[in-house]
């Protein structure tokens, strides 16, 4: 069997970006694969065989992973975005134009340094970017125009496109990767006709033909999701304002449609309110979902049965190798094996910007970055019970990832299977079980101690000597002063006028 590859860390500092060797570490510390390179981002091709770096010169140079070498550079002026294929094959640019006459989105072959397609396109957005999308072999490439999509044949660019869908409305597009057999439009609502996403077959015969479809009101924008495997499509449909008024930040549902069009409907969530994030596993065949107004966590498999919830306040969570997820909140990192539905283990990674898998599915990294926090930039990684392995603070961090590899590459883990299986986890809820067992477990885990008193703020400490000095009270000795002594007689002296007066009286 092919032996697994090394993992790898891609680090950018303000001086620049560094790779190092993934985990595990000899002497625990990472060592560095390639020294640092001044650059303003970086970032990997799909498949991880190259990745792009862009300089404050505008020159985009592109280099092998295996062997750290240049493979070409290109200086390209103005330039706002820049993109990788999946395999790496094409470099796809986006520059500042001047006139019209202008094609500032350029396709080039990275091999060959040539220009293999161009137009003019007159602006982009992060959700549009890259304009032209690719599947994961590069077989079908296609293009979100206007009223329709273009689709390209990936291996001859010069043919210009060679099919196109007609979807009049057309916002947004999104083509499945493993296989680029289908291609999911979504046309906003417009003069009361309600907004829709619609799955269409990219084949050239069936092309034109909706096998899926859902409309749905109250929505401005929406995430597509496809699974692997290209059977299932994710839709998070979002509206800017809430018409119930229980949120201040709109409405959102969770779609699921199948491209036999067996499923064309809502994800049966079990609490109402906005869906925060959602994420398919490694194998396509399951989902999980954060979702509610106390932001609930749940796990779905096809078609989108909801099978296990829990009732933490998550933020966001990550479906990786193994059966495991994680999911941060603001009580910390939660570990789980969401197949059994155990928890591994806990752990915190306070102010983690970004996070994600290794891809042998075995380490967890987190990283506080900058601009979105200007201090305590740092990187952590876990293991997959929550433990923390490794631990690196910087002046500055922009950026850190895990090199792409594919979860097939690497084998099974017997080791982390045993291990799992090795953890006593108390699965009951905190509370639970008798007051004998659990009065049992804390004699015998930990030494009786002392409980605290009650705290007294310092102005209460020495109330008493204070109140009998001041208004003559008992003081510490319990003996009274002479001075209260004498208005103590005072007022019975004074009650008993008062009672004697009144029974002259009647």
């Amino acid at each position: 069997m092919e032996p697994s590859p090394q993992l790898e860390i891609l680090a950018r500092e303000r001086e620049g970006f560094s790779l190092w060797t993934g985990p595990p570490f000899n002497n625990c510390q990472p060592s560095i694969k390639r020294e640092r390179v001044p650059c303003t981002s970086a970032k990997f091709s799909e498949d991880g065989s190259r990745y792009m770096v862009i300089q404050s010169d505008s020159t985009i140079c592109i280099y092998n992973c295996c062997s750290s070498s240049e493979i070409r550079s290109f200086k390209i002026l103005n330039v706002l975005a820049a993109a990788l294929s999946p395999r790496g094959t094409y470099l796809q640019t986006f520059q500042k134009f001047s006139t019209p006459q202008d094609k500032n989105l350029v396709l080039w072959n990275i091999e060959t340094g040539n220009v293999v397609y161009n137009l003019f396109q007159k602006g982009m957005s992060k959700t549009t970017w890259p304009s032209i999308q690719f599947s994961s072999d590069e077989v079908v490439a296609c293009r979100l125009a206007t009223n329709e999509i273009q689709f390209f044949d990936g291996l001859d660019f010069s043919k210009g496109f060679v099919n196109r869908i007609r979807v009049p409305g057309i916002a947004a597009v999104e083509l499945s990767k493993a296989p680029g057999s289908y291609v999911a439009a979504f046309v906003p609502e417009s003069k009361g006709v309600p907004a829709s996403v619609q799955i269409f077959a990219c084949a050239k015969d069936a092309q034109g033909q909706v096998v899926a479809r859902r409309s749905f009101f109250r929505c401005s924008t929406v995430q597509l999701s496809w699974n692997l495997g290209s059977t299932g499509l994710l839709a998070v449909a979002q509206s800017d304002v809430d018409k119930t008024n229980q949120s201040y930040y709109g409405e959102s549902k969770l779609y699921y449609l199948t491209t036999d069009g067996k499923h064309e409907g809502l994800v049966p969530l079990r609490k109402e309110g906005p869906v925060h994030d959602v994420r398919w596993s490694c194998t396509g065949s399951e989902f999980g979902v954060v979702y509610g107004f106390l932001c609930l966590a749940g796990f779905g498999n096809l078609p989108g049965d909801m099978v296990v919830k829990n009732d933490y306040k998550w933020i966001k969570l990550m479906l990786k190798k193994m059966r495991k997820i994680r999911i941060n909140s603001h009580h910390g990192d939660a570990f789980w094996d969401y197949a059994e539905k155990r928890l591994l283990g806990n752990t915190k990674s306070e102010l983690s910007v970004t996070s994600e898998w290794s891809p042998d599915g075995r380490y967890f990294m987190t990283a506080t970055t900058a601009p979105r926090l200007q201090v305590d930039n740092g990187i952590k990684i876990f293991l997959h019970n929550g433990s923390l392995y490794f631990k690196k603070m910087f002046d500055k961090l922009y950026q850190a990832d895990w090199k792409p590899e594919a979860p097939e590459r690497f084998s099974d883990i017997s080791e982390l299977l045993q291990s799992v299986g090795s953890l006593q986890i108390d699965e009951r809820k905190q509370g639970q079980g008798s007051k004998s067992s659990r009065a049992s477990t804390i004699t015998t885990t930990n030494p009786p101690v002392q409980k605290p008193a009650a705290y007294r703020p310092p102005h209460a400490k020495n109330a008493d000597a204070v109140q009998a000095e001041l208004f003559g009270g008992a003081g510490p000795t319990g003996e009274m002063s002479k001075n209260a002594l004498r208005n103590k007689k005072r007022r019975e002296k004074k009650k008993a006028t008062d009672d004697s007066s009144a029974s002259n009286n009647t």
